[in-house]
């Protein structure tokens, strides 16, 4: 259960890898905070906690479980707010369904989730489920803008000891391919909302036949909010996908697809959906009668597909000879056969498009090879930067991890800003017919014509957090004195209104000659050419491009995007501190179930400890806290400088190991500062017990590798049998308490 005192600092309970190593990290923390007087708590915003906090009315008493995730989302309203968050799943339908199973099978009587909802219960059951879906957790915490930049320590290690890239050719056929029209960015109207404009609006359907239905009612807008709406359309989604699977035969490379099915919980899984039909194409058309009558849904991938109509010899024979005419397939396992299309979730594109373009356009093949790749994005708001990337890789070879430079983040991401907010605003039109948005007043605001099956959208951005996103941009680019860039197309609706935003407030501050104002395509390449070079830039991005950049800079500068520090700071004064980036987690956990290896890097978990440390000292006057975070950052030098980081190999040091030089090298610098002789005294005995017993400790985490561990669960495991695994040493335990 989720500790519920008024902590300091509150650490969240999560997912996967991440959560893996809070069993190992965690103690540590908990144990050397104690001592300066800090108090560690924690919420419980994994999927299997928010399931169960969901659907209380059938559990025991034991099983049930408090709203953390509510919680902490008034907590990060407040002042006092200081949450260390590490990366949660933003769960796909398969993963919620699985997580549901696996609840169930451990007795939590939780419901069945209700892919098609008949009865008013069952719409009712999946409502509930709806609001865990995607990107559940983000938009209730992220009550501030983000600041995500690599550490100085990170960046200086990553340039003396360089990682690998591989090597791009200038006539690479891997290249971006996305709609030519007709998609959510040459769709996209928009409109900043007057004073007399505000107050309750809906969002209606206005079908061929006369007949008007209300999607949603009472959607409050309020004065300078910035309103978009926009639409794909399925029948040019269609054509198109049925092209680029030609195309891609024809060029002899890899066909992919590259989506956010997690965090765009509605759009991006239907269009998901699109490209595991448009694969199958001929079995849909002769046999999608029978396979509807099985529970088919494209929308849950090819895996979900084939392991429902397995026992159908007819359509598995249809569905062979398809395949043996499409084109190479990109593969997330291919030992496994685990193909692009097989997940909706596996393939998640800010960590999927930067590890292919890091690789020099290479992704895996079915035959275990790689080669080169069609990579498909249909909407163009945001494909060009990874189009441009490729382009420019090819133009110049790959970037030198050993000198370039940097490009930090200040994103635009508070109070559910612009698509990342848009789950509740998102419909598949339903048939033929217009979709519109009525104000309170009665106007419309926009009005788009849509044909069934097209996926409509609304999604807005509040004038008090886009004026702290500049202000916080301007305080950085003052700072640091870099390049600064606002990422922003003043051909697409939504930009062109934060434009005007943006250009009166760095008039106003009398800086508008620091920044510049880029579409995407154009940002890439200059912030590329700028890095090449050697020197830094801020990129200055809404949500999306947030998450996109955050992942495809660190991963080509550093080698991962988990290292990052990221700083979210809350629009009433309270902190934030997120640890880096979860996408390559399933991976890790599959590792360490079969070998009791696990390669998770702490490196984001020491980053963001160290910074709210430092804030709790600043805002509540704690000496002792201070201590604390610099001798954290002591630690995490230490980590870096001694090439302390996790092995990918099973037998070498882990996740582990990490943990137990962070704590030594954390006690030794406590032990040795001047500024508190209390925590000094307390420390030294730890650091030479920990420094003494280093050869027994090392054997004992050693011999914990090389054999299948049991955790009690994926989504829900045992909280003792992951300490047993994730704690082996005995020696550190006793020394850490």
């Amino acid at each position: 259960m989720a500790d519920t005192s008024n902590p300091d600092i509150v650490y969240t309970v999560v997912d996967e890898a991440p959560e893996l190593a809070s069993a190992s990290l965690l103690p540590i923390i908990r144990s050397f905070a104690g001592a300066a007087g800090v108090t560690i708590g924690t919420k419980d915003i994994s999927l299997a906690g928010r399931i169960i906090a969901t659907f209380p009315e059938k559990l025991t008493d034991a099983q049930r479980q408090s709203d953390d995730l509510a919680e902490l989302g008034e907590l990060v309203k407040t002042p006092d707010a200081n949450v260390i968050k590490l990366p949660n799943i933003s769960a796909s339908v398969p993963q919620l369904t699985a997580a549901v199973k696996e609840l169930q099978a451990q007795g939590y009587d939780i419901p069945d989730y209700p892919e098609e909802p008949k009865t008013d219960e069952e719409k009712a059951i999946r409502a509930r489920f709806d609001a865990i879906k995607g990107s559940a957790v983000n938009p209730v915490l992220r009550e501030g803008n983000s600041d995500r930049r690599a550490a100085k320590a990170v960046k200086n290690y990553a340039q003396k000891n360089p990682h690998r890239m591989g090597k791009w050719a200038s006539d690479s056929k891997t290249h971006v391919s996305s709609m030519p029209g007709n998609d959510f960015y040459a769709n996209e109207v928009a409109a900043t909302l007057t004073a007399d404009q505000a107050g309750p609006a809906k969002i209606e359907f206005l079908g061929k036949d006369g007949s008007t239905t209300v999607l949603k009612d009472g959607w409050k807008l309020i004065e300078g909010e910035v309103v978009d709406a926009t639409f794909l359309s399925a029948k040019a989604l269609d054509d198109f996908l049925a092209k680029e699977i030609e195309a891609t035969k024809a060029d002899g490379i890899l066909f992919s697809i590259h989506m956010k099915a997690t965090m765009m919980k509605v759009s991006d899984p239907i269009i998901f959906g699109h490209a595991v039909k448009a694969w199958l194409a001929p079995v849909f058309e002769k046999f999608g009668d029978e396979m509807k009558a099985l529970g088919v849904n494209p929308n849950s991938g090819l895996g979900d597909v084939l392991e429902r109509v397995k026992g159908n010899a007819d359509i598995m024979a249809a569905v062979e000879a398809c395949v043996a005419g499409r084109p190479g397939m990109y593969m997330v396992n291919s030992d496994k056969g685990i193909t692009n299309l097989h997940v909706p979730s596996d393939v998640i594109i800010d960590a999927s498009m930067p590890a292919l373009i890091r690789a020099g356009g290479k992704g895996w093949g079915a035959d275990g090879k790689e080669a080169d790749t069609n990579c498909i994005i249909p909407d163009n708001c945001y494909a060009p930067v990874y189009d441009e990337a490729i382009e420019f890789f090819k133009q110049n070879g790959a970037l030198n991890p050993a000198t370039a430079g940097t490009v930090q983040n200040v994103g635009l991401m508070a109070q559910k800003a612009e698509e990342y907010g848009s789950h509740p605003t998102t419909f598949e039109a339903p048939a033929d017919g217009t979709i519109r948005i009525v104000l309170a007043n009665g106007e419309v605001l926009h009005s788009l014509d849509v044909e069934a099956g097209d996926i409509w959208r609304a999604c807005t951005a509040k004038k008090a957090p886009i004026e702290n996103w500049i202000q916080l941009a301007i305080d950085r680019q003052r700072l640091t004195g870099y390049q600064a860039i606002f990422w922003l197309d003043e051909n697409r609706g939504h930009d062109a209104e934060i434009i005007k935003y943006v250009k009166p407030a760095l008039e106003a501050a009398g800086v508008a000659d620091k920044f510049t104002i880029m579409a995407p395509r154009e940002a890439t390449r200059a912030s590329l050419e700028t890095i090449t070079a050697g020197n830094d830039s801020i990129a200055i991005t809404g949500n999306v491009l947030r998450d996109y950049l955050t992942d495809l800079f660190p991963i080509l500068e550093l080698g991962t995007s988990a290292k990052m520090l990221s700083i979210v700071k809350l629009m009433n004064g309270g902190g934030m501190f997120e640890t880096g980036a979860g996408g390559s987690a399933p991976k890790h956990v599959q590792q360490f179930l079969e070998e009791d290896h696990l390669r998770w890097d702490s490196m984001g978990e020491f980053c963001a400890l160290s910074e709210s440390l430092n804030f709790l000292a600043e805002v509540k006057n704690n000496a002792k806290a201070a201590v604390l975070a610099a001798g954290a950052e002591d630690a995490t030098q230490g980590i870096l400088d001694f090439d302390r980081s996790p092995s990918r190999k099973v037998g070498e040091p882990d996740n582990r190991d990490s943990h137990y030089w962070f704590a030594r090298y954390w006690a030794e610098a406590l032990a040795a500062q001047d500024k508190d002789a209390e925590l000094a005294a307390h420390f030294a005995p730890i650091a030479k017990a920990l420094a003494e017993k280093e050869a027994e400790i090392l054997a004992e985490l050693a011999a914990a590798q090389g054999k299948p561990v049991d955790i009690g669960g994926y989504y829900h495991g045992d909280v003792t049998k992951k300490s047993s695994a994730m704690r082996p040493s005995a020696t550190l335990n006793a020394i850490i308490g």
